[in-house]
């Protein structure tokens, strides 16, 4: 039996190409009265697609005698790709449309604990094992290119998000984005590939200097969204005018009140899961403990 070799970057590849294409059409900006069950099939096809792919890839690599296949790994991706999935087809998505505090939920929901648990249980060799074999080898060279390293690397990636983070929230851009359905799609693509990045870069691999690395890196960007939230939630006019024009907020908030809440969410719920993640990595370092090493590699070569 051919031993098997993990491909570089696969999780981030494979789930950036497939999931990306859904939150684009999610966020596509059609209005309604009352939220409802979002089921496009811009939405919906890819969630289907990625779930399908990882139950045929994971029974394929089951079968190899020479693999033990980790459950709890198809734990985390079940659970990563449910919250996502519960963030873009809930009536949550469609009400989002209509308030900025429901709309930064569900950006949080895809950023923090779906991006975090699909990344966290490394489904990139074994989404691409549900392909046909041709299509899976033919995107191998690809995935093993050394701009995917590159891009990685905690300091570039943490540089990539926050700049995602601070750039698509500045009110020139995030209004732009409301109003443009093109706009709309490149805000969701970047917020959700950097997101997926960021913790593929986060997620130690090398032992405590990576964690120490992955830690301090956490701790920025828990400042950069702190900080983001705090000025949304201190401020005292609204920064969207496409939310401003709507009157009165869900829950009988004013365009104003609506915004602070948002800024809360972001600045207390998401700047505490990044630091709390800072210090697990922290005291990972401290203590010296060397990262779990992989007890198989995979290859995408049948």
């Amino acid at each position: 039996m051919r031993r098997l070799i993990r491909p570089p970057v696969l999780t981030l590849a494979a789930l950036g190409l497939l999931v990306a294409p859904g939150l684009a059409e999610a966020h596509a900006g059609h209005h309604h009265q009352a939220p409802e069950w979002t089921f496009a099939p811009g939405v919906v096809i890819p969630l289907a697609l990625t779930l399908v792919l990882y139950m045929v890839g994971w029974i394929r690599l089951a079968h190899r005698s020479s693999l033990r296949m980790p459950r709890h790994r198809a734990g985390l991706f079940l659970s990563g790709w449910a919250t996502m999935a519960a963030a873009l087809v809930s009536p949550l998505h469609e009400a989002g449309e209509h308030s900025f505090t429901l709309h930064m939920i569900e950006h949080e929901l895809i950023m923090l604990p779906a991006a975090l648990l699909l990344v966290a249980s490394r489904p990139g060799p074994v989404l691409l094992w549900g392909l046909p074999a041709p299509l899976r080898q033919g995107l191998s060279p690809l995935l093993r290119l050394p701009l995917w390293r590159w891009l990685a690397a905690p300091l570039v990636a943490t540089g990539l998000q926050a700049a995602a983070l601070v750039g698509w929230h500045m009110p020139a851009l995030f209004n732009r984005a409301l109003t443009s359905e093109g706009w709309h799609v490149a805000q969701h693509a970047s917020f959700a590939g950097t997101a997926l990045l960021f913790w593929w870069a986060m997620l130690p691999r090398r032992g405590a200097e990576s964690s120490l690395v992955a830690s301090i890196c956490l701790f920025v960007t828990s400042m950069v969204g702190s900080g983001l939230g705090a000025l949304m939630a201190l401020s005292a006019s609204p920064w969207y005018p496409a939310y401003a024009a709507m009157g009165a907020m869900p829950f009988g908030l004013s365009p104003e009140m609506d915004q602070q809440l948002a800024g809360v969410i972001m600045w207390v719920p998401g700047g505490l899961f990044h630091l709390g993640a800072a210090l697990i990595l922290l005291a990972r370092s401290l203590m010296g403990t060397p990262a779990r090493r992989q007890p198989q590699k995979l290859s995408t070569t049948a």
